[in-house]
Protein backbone atom coordinates (compact mmCIF):
# COMPACT_ATOMS: atom_id res chain seq x y z
CA UNK A 1 0.00 0.00 0.00
CA UNK A 2 1.56 2.95 -0.89
CA UNK A 3 1.47 6.66 1.07
CA UNK A 4 -1.03 7.96 -1.08
CA UNK A 5 -3.77 5.35 -0.65
CA UNK A 6 -3.01 5.56 3.07
CA UNK A 7 -3.27 9.58 3.22
CA UNK A 8 -6.53 10.56 5.11
CA UNK A 9 -8.26 13.33 4.06
CA UNK A 10 -7.11 16.51 5.72
CA UNK A 11 -9.81 17.96 8.61
CA UNK A 12 -10.13 21.52 8.19
CA UNK A 13 -8.49 23.26 11.45
CA UNK A 14 -10.07 26.70 10.64
CA UNK A 15 -12.17 27.58 13.69
CA UNK A 16 -11.76 24.60 15.39
CA UNK A 17 -11.50 25.02 19.38
CA UNK A 18 -8.39 23.53 21.22
CA UNK A 19 -8.91 20.04 22.15
CA UNK A 20 -7.46 21.03 25.28
CA UNK A 21 -10.39 22.70 25.76
CA UNK A 22 -13.33 20.38 24.48
CA UNK A 23 -12.72 20.70 20.42
CA UNK A 24 -12.00 17.99 18.23
CA UNK A 25 -8.53 16.32 17.86
CA UNK A 26 -6.41 17.09 15.08
CA UNK A 27 -4.74 13.63 15.21
CA UNK A 28 -7.31 11.21 15.44
CA UNK A 29 -6.46 8.53 18.02
CA UNK A 30 -6.89 5.55 15.66
CA UNK A 31 -4.41 7.44 13.15
CA UNK A 32 -2.56 4.73 11.25
CA UNK A 33 1.29 4.58 11.43
CA UNK A 34 3.96 5.65 14.12
CA UNK A 35 5.33 2.05 14.63
CA UNK A 36 9.18 1.65 15.30
CA UNK A 37 10.78 -0.53 14.26
CA UNK A 38 9.27 -2.52 12.14
CA UNK A 39 10.01 -6.25 12.69
CA UNK A 40 9.13 -8.00 9.53
CA UNK A 41 9.55 -12.42 9.07
CA UNK A 42 13.20 -11.48 7.71
CA UNK A 43 14.24 -10.02 11.28
CA UNK A 44 12.35 -12.98 13.35
CA UNK A 45 13.65 -15.51 10.97
CA UNK A 46 17.22 -14.30 11.91
CA UNK A 47 17.02 -14.70 15.49
CA UNK A 48 15.11 -17.79 15.13
CA UNK A 49 18.63 -19.09 12.83
CA UNK A 50 20.95 -18.10 16.02
CA UNK A 51 18.90 -20.03 18.40
CA UNK A 52 18.47 -22.55 16.45
CA UNK A 53 22.27 -22.88 15.87
CA UNK A 54 22.78 -23.00 19.75
CA UNK A 55 25.52 -20.29 19.54
CA UNK A 56 23.89 -17.72 22.15
CA UNK A 57 26.88 -15.96 22.86
CA UNK A 58 29.69 -14.15 21.17
CA UNK A 59 32.73 -16.00 22.26
CA UNK A 60 30.95 -19.17 21.16
CA UNK A 61 33.03 -21.56 18.58
CA UNK A 62 31.83 -20.71 15.19
CA UNK A 63 29.65 -18.00 15.99
CA UNK A 64 29.09 -15.81 13.00
CA UNK A 65 26.54 -13.31 13.25
CA UNK A 66 28.51 -11.16 15.17
CA UNK A 67 31.45 -10.71 12.16
CA UNK A 68 28.82 -10.18 9.44
CA UNK A 69 27.04 -7.28 11.02
CA UNK A 70 30.77 -6.00 11.53
CA UNK A 71 31.62 -6.54 7.75
CA UNK A 72 28.34 -4.96 7.07
CA UNK A 73 28.31 -2.11 9.11
CA UNK A 74 32.31 -1.03 8.36
CA UNK A 75 31.23 -1.09 4.23
CA UNK A 76 28.35 0.95 5.08
CA UNK A 77 30.33 3.44 6.66
CA UNK A 78 33.37 3.18 4.42
CA UNK A 79 36.00 2.30 7.10
CA UNK A 80 38.07 -0.33 7.36
CA UNK A 81 37.15 -1.93 10.68
CA UNK A 82 33.83 -1.69 12.68
CA UNK A 83 33.39 -3.73 16.57
CA UNK A 84 30.40 -4.28 17.90
CA UNK A 85 29.62 -4.33 21.73
CA UNK A 86 26.91 -3.88 24.16
CA UNK A 87 25.86 -0.93 24.11
CA UNK A 88 26.45 2.78 22.93
CA UNK A 89 27.91 3.76 25.66
CA UNK A 90 30.24 0.82 25.78
CA UNK A 91 31.20 1.68 22.55
CA UNK A 92 32.20 5.32 23.68
CA UNK A 93 33.87 3.88 26.82
CA UNK A 94 35.94 1.41 24.83
CA UNK A 95 36.89 3.77 22.26
CA UNK A 96 38.57 6.18 24.76
CA UNK A 97 40.23 3.51 26.45
CA UNK A 98 41.35 2.06 23.10
CA UNK A 99 43.29 5.82 22.25
CA UNK A 100 44.78 5.73 25.88
CA UNK A 101 42.63 8.22 27.52
CA UNK A 102 42.36 7.93 31.34
CA UNK A 103 43.13 9.20 34.67
CA UNK A 104 44.52 12.72 34.45
CA UNK A 105 42.99 13.34 30.87
CA UNK A 106 40.07 15.51 30.08
CA UNK A 107 37.53 15.28 27.05
CA UNK A 108 35.92 18.26 25.76
CA UNK A 109 31.97 16.98 25.04
CA UNK A 110 28.65 19.22 24.33
CA UNK A 111 26.95 20.30 27.12
CA UNK A 112 23.69 19.31 24.97
CA UNK A 113 23.14 15.27 24.75
CA UNK A 114 22.62 12.54 26.75
CA UNK A 115 24.11 11.72 29.95
CA UNK A 116 25.50 8.30 28.83
CA UNK A 117 28.58 10.92 26.45
CA UNK A 118 30.00 12.28 29.95
CA UNK A 119 29.40 8.59 32.06
CA UNK A 120 31.65 6.87 29.32
CA UNK A 121 34.53 10.03 30.05
CA UNK A 122 34.52 8.98 33.53
CA UNK A 123 33.74 5.51 33.00
CA UNK A 124 37.77 5.58 31.24
CA UNK A 125 39.32 7.34 34.35
CA UNK A 126 39.24 11.19 32.78
CA UNK A 127 37.30 14.16 33.36
CA UNK A 128 34.52 15.39 30.97
CA UNK A 129 34.82 19.40 30.27
CA UNK A 130 31.66 20.87 28.64
CA UNK A 131 31.03 23.66 25.72
CA UNK A 132 28.40 25.15 24.71
CA UNK A 133 26.25 24.04 21.41
CA UNK A 134 25.30 26.10 18.26
CA UNK A 135 22.02 27.19 17.88
CA UNK A 136 21.30 26.39 14.53
CA UNK A 137 22.43 22.87 14.87
CA UNK A 138 22.14 22.19 18.51
CA UNK A 139 26.18 19.75 18.19
CA UNK A 140 29.46 21.04 20.24
CA UNK A 141 30.27 24.92 18.84
CA UNK A 142 33.89 25.07 17.95
CA UNK A 143 34.17 28.36 18.78
CA UNK A 144 32.98 27.74 22.62
CA UNK A 145 35.23 24.42 22.86
CA UNK A 146 38.78 26.05 21.66
CA UNK A 147 39.00 28.54 24.42
CA UNK A 148 37.95 25.43 27.24
CA UNK A 149 40.93 23.30 25.21
CA UNK A 150 44.41 23.07 27.65
CA UNK A 151 47.14 20.79 27.85
CA UNK A 152 45.46 17.98 30.10
CA UNK A 153 42.94 17.66 26.88
CA UNK A 154 43.23 14.33 25.38
CA UNK A 155 40.47 14.13 22.90
CA UNK A 156 37.36 15.90 21.47
CA UNK A 157 33.73 14.23 21.81
CA UNK A 158 31.15 16.01 19.22
CA UNK A 159 27.62 14.78 19.15
CA UNK A 160 25.94 14.08 16.42
CA UNK A 161 22.43 14.86 17.99
CA UNK A 162 19.17 14.11 16.62
CA UNK A 163 20.96 12.91 13.29
CA UNK A 164 22.93 16.02 12.26
CA UNK A 165 26.75 15.49 11.79
CA UNK A 166 28.88 17.89 14.24
CA UNK A 167 31.01 20.39 11.97
CA UNK A 168 34.08 18.37 11.90
CA UNK A 169 35.96 20.02 9.38
CA UNK A 170 36.02 23.07 12.42
CA UNK A 171 36.62 20.48 15.02
CA UNK A 172 39.28 18.55 13.15
CA UNK A 173 41.33 21.85 12.51
CA UNK A 174 41.04 22.18 16.14
CA UNK A 175 41.75 18.48 16.70
CA UNK A 176 44.81 18.98 14.21
CA UNK A 177 46.08 21.94 16.38
CA UNK A 178 45.67 20.04 19.83
CA UNK A 179 47.47 16.78 18.46
CA UNK A 180 44.35 15.05 19.65
CA UNK A 181 42.04 12.61 18.15
CA UNK A 182 38.21 13.04 17.45
CA UNK A 183 35.69 10.71 18.55
CA UNK A 184 32.48 10.62 16.86
CA UNK A 185 29.36 9.69 19.52
CA UNK A 186 27.64 9.15 16.19
CA UNK A 187 24.92 7.07 18.43
CA UNK A 188 22.37 8.70 16.88
CA UNK A 189 23.09 9.50 13.42
CA UNK A 190 23.20 6.33 11.14
CA UNK A 191 23.88 7.00 7.71
CA UNK A 192 24.23 10.94 7.83
CA UNK A 193 27.05 12.38 5.96
CA UNK A 194 29.14 15.46 5.40
CA UNK A 195 30.24 15.56 1.99
CA UNK A 196 29.26 12.36 0.92
CA UNK A 197 31.33 10.28 3.81
CA UNK A 198 29.07 9.03 6.39
CA UNK A 199 29.29 9.68 10.28
CA UNK A 200 31.69 7.04 11.94
CA UNK A 201 34.10 7.85 9.23
CA UNK A 202 34.58 11.43 10.23
CA UNK A 203 37.16 11.15 13.10
CA UNK A 204 39.44 8.80 14.50
CA UNK A 205 36.47 6.63 15.47
CA UNK A 206 32.67 6.46 15.54
CA UNK A 207 30.84 5.29 18.22
CA UNK A 208 27.07 4.10 17.36
CA UNK A 209 24.08 2.94 19.62
CA UNK A 210 21.84 -0.10 18.66
CA UNK A 211 18.83 0.89 20.83
CA UNK A 212 15.67 -0.20 19.83
CA UNK A 213 14.72 3.32 19.25
CA UNK A 214 17.72 4.24 16.87
CA UNK A 215 17.45 4.37 13.06
CA UNK A 216 19.43 0.90 13.09
CA UNK A 217 17.48 -0.97 15.91
CA UNK A 218 18.51 -4.24 17.74
CA UNK A 219 16.24 -6.21 19.94
CA UNK A 220 17.62 -5.47 23.22
CA UNK A 221 20.87 -3.54 23.61
CA UNK A 222 23.77 -3.08 21.04
CA UNK A 223 27.27 -0.50 19.76
CA UNK A 224 29.06 -0.47 17.10
CA UNK A 225 32.73 1.10 16.38
CA UNK A 226 33.95 2.03 13.14
CA UNK A 227 37.76 3.09 12.38
CA UNK A 228 40.17 3.03 10.15
CA UNK A 229 43.16 2.72 12.66
CA UNK A 230 44.63 -0.93 12.62
CA UNK A 231 46.37 -0.22 16.25
CA UNK A 232 43.12 1.03 17.62
CA UNK A 233 40.47 -2.48 16.21
CA UNK A 234 43.33 -4.39 17.79
CA UNK A 235 43.12 -2.82 21.28
CA UNK A 236 38.69 -2.56 20.62
CA UNK A 237 38.80 -6.54 20.27
CA UNK A 238 40.79 -6.68 23.67
CA UNK A 239 39.33 -4.38 25.13
CA UNK A 240 35.56 -6.16 24.73
CA UNK A 241 36.48 -9.34 25.62
CA UNK A 242 38.24 -8.91 29.34
CA UNK A 243 41.35 -7.77 27.33
CA UNK A 244 42.23 -10.92 25.71
CA UNK A 245 43.65 -11.40 22.11
CA UNK A 246 41.40 -13.36 19.20
CA UNK A 247 41.78 -16.82 19.81
CA UNK A 248 43.70 -18.56 16.47
CA UNK A 249 42.03 -21.90 18.26
CA UNK A 250 40.61 -22.64 21.62
CA UNK A 251 40.44 -19.69 23.88
CA UNK A 252 43.38 -18.86 26.10
CA UNK A 253 41.58 -16.57 29.29
CA UNK A 254 44.92 -14.80 29.63
CA UNK A 255 44.22 -10.87 30.01
CA UNK A 256 46.71 -8.98 27.97
CA UNK A 257 45.54 -5.34 29.51
CA UNK A 258 42.69 -4.82 32.57
CA UNK A 259 39.47 -4.84 30.93
CA UNK A 260 35.73 -6.40 31.40
CA UNK A 261 33.15 -8.10 29.09
CA UNK A 262 31.52 -5.28 26.49
CA UNK A 263 30.47 -8.62 23.87
CA UNK A 264 27.22 -8.25 21.73
CA UNK A 265 24.81 -11.21 21.60
CA UNK A 266 24.56 -13.26 18.69
CA UNK A 267 20.79 -12.54 18.93
CA UNK A 268 21.18 -8.31 18.74
CA UNK A 269 23.26 -8.84 15.89
CA UNK A 270 21.83 -10.68 13.80
CA UNK A 271 18.32 -8.61 14.25
CA UNK A 272 20.87 -5.86 13.64
CA UNK A 273 21.97 -7.58 10.23
CA UNK A 274 18.60 -8.00 8.91
CA UNK A 275 17.19 -4.21 9.41
CA UNK A 276 20.90 -3.32 8.29
CA UNK A 277 19.50 -4.84 4.91
CA UNK A 278 16.75 -2.57 4.46
CA UNK A 279 17.89 0.42 6.23
CA UNK A 280 19.04 2.81 3.55
CA UNK A 281 15.48 1.93 1.66
CA UNK A 282 13.83 2.40 4.97
CA UNK A 283 15.90 5.59 5.05
CA UNK A 284 15.39 6.84 1.61
CA UNK A 285 11.27 6.29 1.94
CA UNK A 286 11.15 8.33 5.69
CA UNK A 287 12.75 11.36 4.45
CA UNK A 288 9.50 12.58 2.26
CA UNK A 289 7.16 13.05 5.08
CA UNK A 290 9.96 14.22 7.90
CA UNK A 291 10.62 17.15 4.95
CA UNK A 292 7.27 17.68 4.30
CA UNK A 293 6.30 18.19 8.05
CA UNK A 294 8.92 20.43 8.50
CA UNK A 295 8.25 22.42 5.50
CA UNK A 296 4.83 23.25 6.46
CA UNK A 297 6.12 24.18 10.22
CA UNK A 298 8.64 26.38 8.88
CA UNK A 299 5.43 28.20 7.63
CA UNK A 300 4.08 29.24 11.22
CA UNK A 301 5.74 32.20 12.77
CA UNK A 302 7.73 32.27 15.85
CA UNK A 303 8.81 28.36 14.97
CA UNK A 304 12.60 27.42 14.33
CA UNK A 305 12.48 24.12 12.43
CA UNK A 306 15.98 22.25 12.06
CA UNK A 307 18.24 23.45 9.87
CA UNK A 308 20.61 21.19 7.61
CA UNK A 309 24.11 23.27 6.79
CA UNK A 310 25.45 22.72 3.36
CA UNK A 311 27.30 19.77 2.92
CA UNK A 312 25.51 17.62 5.50
CA UNK A 313 22.72 15.14 5.15
CA UNK A 314 20.00 14.70 8.75
CA UNK A 315 19.42 10.40 9.58
CA UNK A 316 16.08 12.42 11.96
CA UNK A 317 16.61 10.69 14.95
CA UNK A 318 14.73 13.16 16.79
CA UNK A 319 13.36 16.25 15.45
CA UNK A 320 13.75 19.04 17.68
CA UNK A 321 11.50 22.27 17.18
CA UNK A 322 12.24 25.80 19.05
CA UNK A 323 9.30 28.23 19.79
CA UNK A 324 10.52 31.72 19.50
CA UNK A 325 9.03 33.82 22.57
CA UNK A 326 10.11 36.99 21.01
CA UNK A 327 8.16 36.39 17.72
CA UNK A 328 5.40 35.56 19.16
CA UNK A 329 4.76 38.46 21.55
CA UNK A 330 6.51 37.67 24.58
CA UNK A 331 9.74 38.13 26.35
CA UNK A 332 12.82 35.58 26.63
CA UNK A 333 11.83 35.31 30.56
CA UNK A 334 8.58 33.21 28.93
CA UNK A 335 10.57 30.25 26.98
CA UNK A 336 9.85 27.99 29.55
CA UNK A 337 6.19 28.66 30.25
CA UNK A 338 5.11 29.00 26.15
CA UNK A 339 7.41 25.63 25.60
CA UNK A 340 5.50 24.20 28.31
CA UNK A 341 1.62 25.70 27.10
CA UNK A 342 2.60 24.66 23.54
CA UNK A 343 3.29 20.88 24.91
CA UNK A 344 0.12 20.66 26.91
CA UNK A 345 -2.05 22.15 23.84
CA UNK A 346 -0.22 19.64 21.33
CA UNK A 347 -0.63 16.65 23.80
CA UNK A 348 -3.97 17.49 23.80
CA UNK A 349 -4.18 17.57 20.16
CA UNK A 350 -2.71 14.53 19.57
CA UNK A 351 0.65 15.35 18.54
CA UNK A 352 2.88 13.67 20.98
CA UNK A 353 5.91 16.28 21.44
CA UNK A 354 8.63 15.56 24.52
CA UNK A 355 10.77 17.95 26.42
CA UNK A 356 13.82 15.18 25.87
CA UNK A 357 16.57 16.74 27.73
CA UNK A 358 15.29 18.81 31.04
CA UNK A 359 18.55 20.29 32.23
CA UNK A 360 22.00 21.20 30.60
CA UNK A 361 24.46 18.12 31.17
CA UNK A 362 27.21 20.00 33.30
CA UNK A 363 23.90 20.93 35.64
CA UNK A 364 23.32 17.19 36.40
CA UNK A 365 24.53 16.23 40.23
CA UNK A 366 26.50 13.64 38.81
CA UNK A 367 29.04 16.49 36.34
CA UNK A 368 28.87 19.10 38.68
CA UNK A 369 32.01 20.85 40.16
CA UNK A 370 33.07 19.77 43.43
CA UNK A 371 33.02 22.28 46.08
CA UNK A 372 30.49 24.51 44.84
CA UNK A 373 27.01 24.87 46.12
CA UNK A 374 23.90 23.97 44.13
CA UNK A 375 22.71 27.62 43.90
CA UNK A 376 26.23 28.29 42.26
CA UNK A 377 26.87 25.23 40.44
CA UNK A 378 23.37 26.19 38.43
CA UNK A 379 24.26 30.26 38.06
CA UNK A 380 27.82 28.90 36.86
CA UNK A 381 26.00 26.74 34.39
CA UNK A 382 23.62 29.26 33.04
CA UNK A 383 26.57 31.65 32.25
CA UNK A 384 28.54 29.26 30.79
CA UNK A 385 26.34 27.15 28.45
CA UNK A 386 23.66 29.93 27.69
CA UNK A 387 22.31 28.23 24.28
CA UNK A 388 22.05 25.18 25.64
CA UNK A 389 19.85 26.56 28.60
CA UNK A 390 17.48 28.49 26.57
CA UNK A 391 17.20 25.17 23.88
CA UNK A 392 16.94 23.24 27.24
CA UNK A 393 13.95 25.29 28.45
CA UNK A 394 12.40 26.57 25.20
CA UNK A 395 12.07 23.30 22.85
CA UNK A 396 9.76 20.11 21.65
CA UNK A 397 10.57 17.36 20.24
CA UNK A 398 9.11 14.36 18.48
CA UNK A 399 10.60 11.29 18.84
CA UNK A 400 10.10 7.57 17.39
CA UNK A 401 6.91 7.82 15.54
CA UNK A 402 8.27 9.48 12.62
CA UNK A 403 10.90 6.78 12.01
CA UNK A 404 7.85 4.22 10.53
CA UNK A 405 8.87 5.20 6.52
CA UNK A 406 5.31 4.97 6.21
CA UNK A 407 4.28 7.71 8.51
CA UNK A 408 3.98 10.28 5.88
CA UNK A 409 0.11 10.33 6.47
CA UNK A 410 0.72 10.58 10.28
CA UNK A 411 2.96 13.62 10.03
CA UNK A 412 0.50 14.98 7.80
CA UNK A 413 -2.13 14.69 10.93
CA UNK A 414 0.92 16.58 13.09
CA UNK A 415 0.68 19.48 11.23
CA UNK A 416 -2.42 19.51 11.07
CA UNK A 417 -2.59 19.67 15.17
CA UNK A 418 0.51 22.53 14.94
CA UNK A 419 -1.42 25.11 12.05
CA UNK A 420 -4.34 24.25 14.62
CA UNK A 421 -2.81 25.08 17.35
CA UNK A 422 -1.09 28.35 15.79
CA UNK A 423 -4.65 29.90 14.76
CA UNK A 424 -4.84 30.30 18.55
CA UNK A 425 -1.81 32.26 19.77
CA UNK A 426 -3.76 34.70 21.66
CA UNK A 427 -4.64 32.02 23.60
CA UNK A 428 -1.33 30.36 23.86
CA UNK A 429 0.20 33.59 24.52
CA UNK A 430 -2.78 34.39 27.12
CA UNK A 431 -2.37 30.85 28.96
CA UNK A 432 1.90 31.36 28.79
CA UNK A 433 1.72 34.49 30.87
CA UNK A 434 -1.54 32.67 33.60
CA UNK A 435 0.89 29.78 33.88
CA UNK A 436 4.57 30.31 34.83
CA UNK A 437 6.86 26.70 34.19
CA UNK A 438 9.49 25.63 35.79
CA UNK A 439 13.08 25.83 33.95
CA UNK A 440 15.67 23.80 33.97
CA UNK A 441 17.22 25.43 37.62
CA UNK A 442 13.76 25.12 39.15
CA UNK A 443 13.45 21.22 38.45
CA UNK A 444 17.01 20.13 39.62
CA UNK A 445 15.91 22.19 42.88
CA UNK A 446 12.78 20.45 42.94
CA UNK A 447 15.05 16.93 42.59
Amino acid sequence: MTETTRTAPRTPATGAGLALLGGPRAVPRDSPGGIWPIITPADEHAVLRVLRSGRLNAASAGETEVAGLEEAWAQATGTRHCVAVASGTAALHLALRGLGIGPGDEVIVPALTMNATAHAVYAAGATPVFADIEPDTYTLDPRAAAPVAGPRTAALLPVHLHGLPADMPALGRLAGRLDIPVVEDAAQAHGAEIDGRRAGALGTAGCFSLHPNKNLPTCGEGGLITTDDDDLYEQLVRLRNFGELVPAGARSYIAHRAALNARIAPVAAAFTGSQLSRFDDDARRREPGIRGFLDRLAGLPGLRVPGIPAGRTHAWHILRLMPEPEELGLGPEHRAGLRATLHRVLRAEGVPVSQYQVAPLPAHPAFRPAGLSEQDALEQVAERFPVTAAVVDGSLCLQRRHLDPAAGPLLRRYADGFEKVWQHLDLIRRMTLSRPAPGWREVLRRG
